[in-house]
């Protein structure tokens, strides 16, 4: 099983939803001006490999949420026309004050992710969050860059070796306030009780966009 930043080292222009990783290293941070990140990305030498595309995910968890309880997910997204099963959990040595968000993932291509919705509800799990994006993705020879346009406002995310992260955070004039570790779950519910919505969802259709 490649881990997905050693699989981009070798094939960094491939999907990120086409193969299967074992560590999944990222930090997300907040986007003022997409254009110009993309014109910073272009001087550093990414290159797009997905263009923007529409994205669905659904997390399924017990009626008790044991998986959130374990902070471990399970998912199935809809991106484009691919849909795409995941599972995460912590590593054994996970440090919750670390500067970087790991995870342990597994996933896989699937050809029909709403049978593979039924199959979960059937095993005891139900749909538990939605969240929705627009993404766009972006590679150099070593990791990714993705953007997000999000119901709650504009994220990207570099994912990759712990060093590229830190290089790439540092030529895009990041500072380590900036840089967040946080989950779009987490980030909905600081979003939703710093404005008091009633949203129970991520959604386009759930909240009104954002100014």
């Amino acid at each position: 099983m490649n881990r997905r930043h050693a699989h981009s080292i070798s094939h960094p222009l491939i999907p990120y939803t086409e193969y299967m990783s074992a560590v999944e290293i990222e930090v997300k941070f907040r986007v003022a001006d997409g254009p110009a990140l993309e014109r910073k990305l272009d001087e550093l030498g990414f290159r797009q490999i997905t263009p923007r595309t529409f994205e669905k995910n659904v997390l399924f968890d017990t009626p008790d949420r044991a998986l959130r309880a374990l902070q471990s997910i399970l998912r199935v997204r809809q991106y484009g026309e691919r849909w795409v099963v995941t599972h995460k959990c912590l590593p054994k040595d996970n440090d919750p004050t670390g500067r970087h968000k790991r995870r342990v993932e597994t996933e896989t291509e699937v050809k029909d992710g709403e049978a593979m919705a039924t199959i979960f509800t059937q095993l005891g799990y139900s749909s538990a969050f939605t969240y929705e994006k627009w993404r766009t993705e972006y590679a150099d020879h070593e990791g990714h860059c993705v953007i997000d346009e999000t119901p709650i406002g504009l994220f990207a995310e570099l994912e990759g070796p712990e060093e590229w992260i830190d290089t790439i955070s540092r030529k895009l004039k990041l500072e380590p306030s900036e840089l967040i570790t946080l989950s779009y779950g987490r980030l909905f519910e600081e979003w939703r009780a710093a404005t008091g919505s009633a949203a129970t969802d991520l959604t386009f259709a759930a909240i009104p966009r954002q100014s």
